[in-house]
């Protein structure tokens, strides 16, 4: 009788631990996906009060986050919808992001200093999108990961990251995507000035608490039907 209890408890313990496992998994794949294929809603930019600002906004699950950045040193142009889609080629789209900046939609930098973008609400974990920095010398002052880069509109070049991971040098004509891990109710960053060299501003949607119930009441569902099954196919091993 001892054996058969023991038999009995093992595998229902091996089993018990490959369900969780299972859903272990599936909680993995879940919030990882995203960092594979991610869909960003970028900024739209309507408007610019003056060559130090602009406003604009991401729509995200239903709701409008409000989007400003204010500069200590002037702006080129603020396309807001209109001209050229300087966001062409493969450089935003090789790495996580799985969709360029939208077009004609870019604040275009000229005088150096610092960058600030505010949001309305807390964001996370954003992507800048940056076009044509060449020589240009950048730091956020906290860790940021390259995403992406490659072939732009003015060609391609390499961002190569300062020893602390905290910004980076514009080695060519650098287009590609900058990626920051937390949660952000503002961005800031200084550069240098040039010619003019582009940015925009995306947030990419997190799964919903109502999602995330649903995936672990099915969950629960799928781990009790696989015990009774288990348990009843033991059952009738002994019974035979």
């Amino acid at each position: 009788m001892k054996f058969f209890y023991m038999f009995f408890r093992g595998n229902m313990m091996s089993y018990g631990k490959k369900i969780m496992c299972g859903m272990g998994l599936s909680l993995l794949t879940i919030f990882s996906a995203p960092a594979l294929a991610v869909v960003v809603e970028w900024t739209d930019w309507q408007s610019s009060p003056n060559s130090y600002s602009a406003l604009g906004e991401i729509v995200m699950n239903g709701s409008t986050i409000d989007v400003d950045y204010v500069g200590t040193g002037a702006h080129r142009f603020v396309q807001t919808g209109s001209g050229i889609d300087y966001w062409s080629g493969t450089a935003y789209t090789n790495g996580s992001v799985d969709n360029a900046p939208t077009a004609r939609e870019l604040i275009a930098l000229n005088g150096g200093g610092t960058v600030t973008i505010n949001f309305s609400e807390t964001v996370y974990n954003p992507f800048l999108a940056i076009n044509s920095w060449n020589g240009n010398t950048v730091e956020f002052g906290e860790a940021i990961s390259i995403d992406s880069f490659g072939q732009g509109y003015w060609g391609s070049g390499t961002p190569v990251l300062n020893g602390t991971g905290t910004g980076f040098y514009g080695s060519g004509e650098v287009h590609g995507v900058i990626s920051l891990q937390g949660a952000y109710d503002s961005i800031s960053f200084t550069h240098t000035g040039e010619n003019w060299h582009g940015f925009t501003v995306g947030v990419s949607p997190v799964p919903e608490p109502a999602t995330i119930g649903l995936f672990m009441l099915g969950s629960g569902f799928v781990f009790w039907a696989g015990m009774r099954r288990k348990k009843q196919e033991i059952t009738e091993e002994f019974a035979a």
